[in-house]
């Protein structure tokens, strides 16, 4: 670690200014290096230098810059921009790949609109804890490089640690980006953006003579596929404003964010979140929504005839339920070892989930248990005493029989799919509140456990048990 160097350009300060603030990071007072992800690190081939992470000093060859987006919080449009957050640069891998080097909470910029462009450490904490979660989920993800504890307080409902979490991300690129361009800029400034995305995320689609549509394609493409990987874990993003959409398809800013225990399509975790808007089961309505604000903002490049640019788009956005479905019933029969579309199999889907809804059944704990096989009362699972899933059980059995996989076979493809662990809730809080005082050990302790979620060789039952709560757990963005 100590031979690697920064490899930092910014390829995104090429784009109109009219795109980017330069913003040196605030320097803070006594920085103390709290968590450092030494194999994200190596990966990246960059050194661990607390004072970096911090923002009291920049590396060679960065420079510094903070991203104007725009964005719908809610369903009402807002200009926004990065109010805490500062872009480093580039950082150019040894293997030859590019990411962006943020540092989130590193003091006010342009775009704070009133805020002090700090943060606590338990958000930082949290982003880091699931981000680093979701990647060893196999869910494309931001990453988590250092959380930096400030030796300053920020000011919230009360006095709190400040920190600083170093992100690393494909690009910073939202649909929130493009929604700015088309509202606060020109055509050209669009285009630019436009052309500028395609080569840094789609670069095979460059010589297309509709880029710009084969854009909108891939954009839905891994939209689709990342909440349908999202639902499949019970994972509740909690904020799915559109400059929380990146056009790359990571998961990215995790504020109000949760996994579900208990099956309920209708859960809520944000504080915020009134209406559930952002429930686990609007998820996929809720990306379509955001991809339709991003196809609206491609209109004035896809086509010269507005009326023929709104059908080109609505065409693309009418297809996006049927790719996301597709995905999501393939990892569901992956959950259930079924290797084959046969007739009905959607059908002993949807049934199992009702039979988990109605009798309250953890959603993890389930998938684990029929993949273990343990699906008697030893479980402890309320659901498989009950006469109807007995009926499902056996209808189930009937179509593993038939197909000509063997029951090694069988159990390998639901154990690649069916996480024996999940950041239960009571643990991340536990884990929040010992840090927030001083001690990390179970932070480190629930880190470790998830970061193997799909090990069945070593037992977790610390990490799988949820606990009961008589009201609903609710998680906030920490802004």
């Amino acid at each position: 670690m100590q031979n690697e160097k920064w490899n930092l350009n910014n390829s995104y300060s090429k784009l109109p200014k009219i795109f980017y603030t330069k913003q040196q990071p605030t320097p803070v007072c006594n920085p103390k290096l709290v968590l450092f992800n030494d194999s994200l690190a190596e990966f990246l081939g960059v050194p661990l230098q607390s004072e970096v992470f911090a923002g009291n000093a920049v590396p060679e060859n960065a420079t510094p810059i903070s991203q104007a987006y725009a964005g719908h919080q809610f369903g009402y449009f807002t200009m926004l921009g990065d109010g805490r957050a500062v872009l480093l640069g580039e950082q150019i891998t040894p293997s030859g790949k590019r990411f962006d080097i943020q540092l989130k909470g590193s003091g006010k910029t342009s775009y704070s609109r009133g805020g002090d462009g700090r943060a606590a450490i338990k958000p930082m904490l949290r982003e880091y804890l699931i981000s680093e979660a979701m990647h060893a989920l196999g869910i494309e993800t931001t990453r988590s490089l250092a959380v930096v504890e400030t030796g300053e307080t920020v000011a919230r409902e009360k006095l709190l640690p400040g920190a600083i979490l170093t992100r690393v991300a494909a690009s910073h690129i939202r649909v929130g980006t493009f929604e700015y361009a088309a509202n606060f800029g020109t055509i050209e400034n669009l285009r630019r953006l436009a052309d500028y995305t395609i080569e840094r995320h789609f670069p095979y689609i460059i010589s297309n003579e509709h880029k710009y549509l084969s854009l909108l394609q891939e954009v839905i493409q891994r939209q689709a596929s990342l909440v349908a990987k999202w639902q499949l874990v019970g994972f509740v993003h909690g904020v799915m404003n559109t400059d929380n959409m990146a056009i790359s398809g990571e998961t990215i800013d995790y504020g109000p964010c949760a996994f579900m225990d208990t099956y309920n399509p209708n859960t809520v975790f944000s504080s915020i979140d009134k209406r559930g808007r952002y429930a686990y089961k609007n998820q996929p309505k809720i990306a379509a929504w955001n991809l339709a604000r991003f196809a609206e903002s491609l209109l004035p490049i896809l086509h010269e005839d507005k009326k023929k640019a709104l059908k080109i788009t609505q065409e693309e956005l009418d297809k996006f339920h049927e790719i996301y479905h597709s995905y999501w019933l393939k990892g569901m029969r992956e959950k259930l070892g079924l290797f084959e579309e046969t007739n009905g199999y959607d059908i002993l889907i949807y049934n199992l989930l009702e039979l988990m809804q109605k009798y309250k059944a953890d959603y993890t704990n389930t998938f684990r248990a029929l993949t273990l096989g343990n699906i008697d009362k030893s479980s402890n699972i309320e659901l498989f005493a009950k006469p109807e899933f007995y009926d499902w059980n056996n209808q189930w059995q009937l179509r593993l029989a038939q197909q000509k996989q063997s029951e090694q076979e069988i159990k390998k493809i639901m154990q690649q799919n069916n996480p024996v662990i999940i950041p239960r809730n009571h643990l991340v809080e536990e884990a929040l509140d010992s840090a927030e005082n001083g001690d990390l050990s179970l932070i480190k302790k629930l880190l470790n456990s998830v970061s193997n979620p799909y090990d069945y060789t070593i037992e977790q039952e610390y990490f799988n048990s949820p606990i009961p709560t008589s009201c609903g757990y609710k998680t906030f963005c920490g802004t």
